[in-house]
């Protein structure tokens, strides 16, 4: 399935770092930042949580929550959240059900290795639930930026 701007954002609940859960029903009325990471404490994924985290203050004035999720488990996301003092929740999509929903496991290739793995992607879904921005095969450098200004102008 390939999602596309304008379509309604699938829901989803899942568990989150702290025991939590989360979901998008309750995130209703908010624009969602929901991004996909392939693993916790890599150079990648830790620059871009870092980003985002960064930009906190700036996403908050345009009403913005920022979701990470990747299939690590929660315990996983419990340390990689405390050891980079991430300040938004991350989900743990461990059956992959979600990133099926959003089309972000995707065949990768390495070293001329091919297997399956989480596409680093970027979705921005409105306060009505609706898909605005998608963000593919993301280059970290500058992609938080480039969501904030996106966020910005839903406003």
């Amino acid at each position: 399935m390939s999602l596309e701007l304008g379509d309604k954002a699938p829901d989803f609940t899942l568990p989150i770092d702290g025991g939590g859960k989360i979901s998008l029903k309750e995130l209703k009325g908010k624009t969602v930042v929901l991004y996909f990471y392939p693993k916790d404490d890599t150079l990648g994924c830790t620059a871009e949580a870092c980003a985002f985290r960064d930009r906190l203050p700036d996403f908050s004035k345009v009403k913005a929550a920022i979701v990470g999720v990747s299939r690590d488990s929660v315990a996983s996301h419990d340390k990689f959240r405390t050891k980079y003092d991430l300040t938004f929740p991350l989900a743990s999509d461990a059956e992959g059900k979600m990133s099926d929903a959003y089309g972000t496991w995707a065949e990768k290739s390495m070293y001329g290795r091919k297997y399956m793995g989480m596409e680093r992607s970027t979705f921005l879904i409105d306060a009505n639930g609706v898909i605005r921005g998608i963000w593919r095969k993301v280059k970290v450098p500058g992609h938080a930026e480039a969501v904030l200004k996106a966020a910005k102008a839903l406003k």
